[in-house]
């Protein structure tokens, strides 16, 4: 059975997945396009989740925004299909979905995401959703006196480090709130520096502030299992903890008939083109591109519509993906904001600033994302401000 209209002489763009990257796809999609082709957004759930404010939510600073995906999709005069992609058929343009039916596609865009894994045995999971209860637990243990020290680390090859250190300041932050200041926090983390990706001053910055709060870094140290209040650690010697909060493990969303390489991301050029696939692109946490971030995977949708538009006639140029990443980090501390770029990967200079480095404000900052969710959410986009923030925006090239 196919779902699509045979009499519909436009185009047809589906995008199976229903994050960042896919509503960002469709919505560059139908700026581009105007009405001259028609969108699909499959996704097995109903809500699109607006994750990046969860770190928060053990603290009460913060929560996790929902908004509902066939709504979104009606805004943009899409069509919400409420099942996941299971296979792709590119010599036949189609997609097989999991309720058994077929969807047509001229253009077929994959951004369905990862999934979290369990990251460190033992440990309790930041899942990066509402329903926390390992990590509240933990938390709650440390206010009231139940354990004194902890932990913060996230395993080898984990895609976006900033939740980490935002767990553990804000733990810091809550702790001296309630006069507990002797609680021992340390940081582990298979980086060299913290936040590395984001440059030398930038990551300096960051060791400043985690030294000013009194949390330990132990860098270039992967984490193993926690057990018998004992954290291994590769290499080094075991850690002695109370309690261990570890960042997931992610893995990408294996679909029949898409190339992926061991781990289940799928490989793209510079323009989201998946090589050997005609007519089929790949955008956000999918790919193998090894930073998983929001903001990252709005910016690889927006090169794969800007192909599409163009192969679909629009006058415009498609560009390649040259990622400039920006990222908000919460701390429960006085807001400071940076300011850096990357050349190479050395080279590198970072600059504090006093001023918000983007319009609207939100936690991702993509072209059409960021304020089509503004407008419909209003200040609840916003980083929370009596918590203050620091901000960093580094440019990245294509190495």
């Amino acid at each position: 059975m196919t779902n699509n209209d045979p009499e519909s002489p436009k185009p047809r763009v589906v995008i199976a997945g229903g994050g960042i990257a896919a509503i960002e796809a469709m919505l560059a999609l139908r700026d581009l396009l105007s009405d001259q082709v028609e969108i699909d957004l499959c996704a097995p759930r109903a809500e699109f989740v607006y994750r990046p404010f969860a770190v928060g939510e053990p603290f009460g600073v913060s929560e996790v925004l929902r908004f509902d995906l066939g709504e979104l999709a009606a805004l943009r005069d899409a069509r919400f299909v409420p099942s996941s992609v299971v296979e792709v058929d590119s010599d036949a343009g189609l997609v097989r979905l999991r309720d058994g039916d077929e969807l047509a596609y001229d253009r077929l865009v994959i951004a369905c995401g990862t999934k979290s894994l369990l990251g460190v045995e033992g440990a309790a999971t930041f899942w990066g959703v509402s329903d926390e209860p390992g990590v509240a637990e933990v938390i709650g243990d440390l206010e009231t006196g139940a354990a004194e020290s902890a932990v913060f680390t996230m395993p080898a090859g984990f895609g976006w480090p900033l939740p980490l250190y935002e767990l553990a300041l804000l733990t810091r932050e809550r702790l001296r709130n309630l006069g507990r200041d002797r609680v021992r926090l340390t940081v582990v983390t298979p980086e060299a520096a913290p936040l590395g990706v984001f440059g030398v001053g930038a990551s300096e910055g960051l060791a400043r502030l985690l030294a000013e709060r009194e949390i330990e870094v132990v860098a270039a140290a992967r984490p193993v299992k926690y057990a018998g209040g004992r954290l291994q650690v590769v290499p080094g010697e075991e850690i002695e903890a109370d309690a261990v909060i570890s960042m997931p493990q992610l893995e990408g969303r294996r679909i029949r008939g898409v190339p992926c390489d061991q781990d289940g991301f799928v490989p793209v050029d510079p323009h989201g083109r998946i090589v050997d696939l005609e007519a089929v692109y790949a955008a956000g946490d999918i790919t193998t591109f090894p930073l998983k971030q929001g903001g990252l995977a709005a910016q690889q949708a927006d090169c794969v519509a800007q192909l599409i538009a163009r192969d679909l006639g629009a006058v415009i140029e498609a560009t390649p993906f040259k990622p400039v990443l920006r990222g908000v980090l919460m701390t429960g501390g006085k807001p400071r904001y940076l300011s850096g770029e990357l050349t190479g990967g050395h080279g590198e200079t970072s600059v504090l600033t006093d001023h918000m480095l983007w319009w609207p404000p939100g936690k991702v900052v993509g072209k059409y994302i960021t304020p089509f969710l503004a407008a419909l959410s209003g200040s609840a986009l916003q980083p929370p401000g009596p918590t203050g923030i620091d901000s960093v925006e580094i440019e990245l090239n294509d190495s």
